[in-house]
């Protein structure tokens, strides 16, 4: 049935409904009404991942959930703590659709694999659509809106985190944002950074560059977009970039040539906060649902001598 694809396209993305901040305007019932009001948040281009990736979108909602990425295990608690709509950030199915309907640049994703290796994921994937559809399990993704939301979205989520105010903000662009910072080192204001950090299961960062060099502006973005290369005219005296676009010969290279600073941290821990947000701002506004996050951060363990 279609309403138990990977991959739903509802017809609901690109339509503009009459909800209002305030939590006044139409009723949110199910799992549809919810995605409605989530783009309805802010306007983003089409084709867009942001819709019920699985579930029945009539599902009436008994408690919503939000969450970074919706990992196995992630899943379990949250049917455990009575959830049956889930709004993740990252992709349920590794990249949301069947290796049948991926697009040429998904079925090279799958095509390319070992047989083996293929096997396995497929595997992998039907084992975890079919435990959500048996669990009444429905997963709204909220990717672009966001990233591309002003003040709470995840670049914001994570300069507030870090202890940047919005006010701070000298130059920015969708996604990216460059903020005024007390002058320091590079290396002092890296430990600054980590420092914010431990309660989000990060305990340090990854440094590149000239550790003595004065820095006053700090640049960062959200999540895979967090790529220095893509907000380099912002010019930040230090770039924040996230370990899942980050490749040794490259961006870090270029840091160790040049001297320019370069701090690495986990995707799990750059886009944590923006969901937290994401969730204040649902339970404010829909006062009728019962909203709760699941902590993620970091999204690995730190396993040290």
């Amino acid at each position: 049935m279609k309403k138990q694809a990977i991959h739903i396209r509802t017809g609901l993305e690109s339509t503009s409904f009459g909800f209002n901040t305030d939590g006044t305007g139409e009723e949110i019932i199910t799992a549809a009404d919810l995605q409605r009001y989530l783009r309805s948040l802010c306007p983003v281009g089409e084709f867009s991942v942001d819709t019920i990736i699985i579930g029945n979108p009539d599902t009436k909602i008994r408690k919503a959930g939000t969450v970074w990425t919706p990992y196995f295990k992630t899943l379990e608690n949250a049917v455990n703590e009575g959830i049956n709509v889930l709004i993740v950030h990252g992709s349920t199915f590794y990249m949301d659709k069947d290796p049948e309907d991926l697009g040429k640049e998904g079925q090279n994703y799958f095509n390319n694999m070992p047989p083996s290796a293929k096997e396995q994921y497929s595997e992998v994937l039907e084992t975890k659509k079919r435990w959500i559809i048996n669990n009444g399990l429905v997963i709204i993704r909220s990717f672009d809106v966001p990233n591309l939301i002003k003040n709470f979205g995840i670049p914001f989520g994570l300069g507030q985190k870090l202890g940047f105010k919005n006010e701070d903000i000298v130059r920015s662009k969708d996604y990216y944002n460059v903020y005024q910072v007390a002058k320091d080192t590079a290396a002092n204001i890296a430990k600054k950074i980590a420092s914010k950090l431990k309660d989000l299961d990060q305990p340090g960062v990854a440094f590149y560059g000239d550790p003595d060099r004065p820095v006053s502006t700090v640049g960062l973005g959200t999540g895979e977009i967090c790529d220095p290369r893509a907000y380099a005219e912002l010019n930040p005296d230090l770039c924040i970039g996230v370990d899942d676009t980050i490749w040794t010969w490259l961006q870090t290279s270029y840091a160790q040539d040049t001297g320019k600073p370069l701090v690495v941290i986990n995707q799990g821990t750059s886009e944590e906060m923006g969901m937290r947000l994401l969730n204040e701002h649902l339970r404010r506004n829909i006062p009728s649902i019962e909203f709760v996050h699941i902590n993620q951060g970091c999204d690995y363990k730190w396993i040290t001598a």
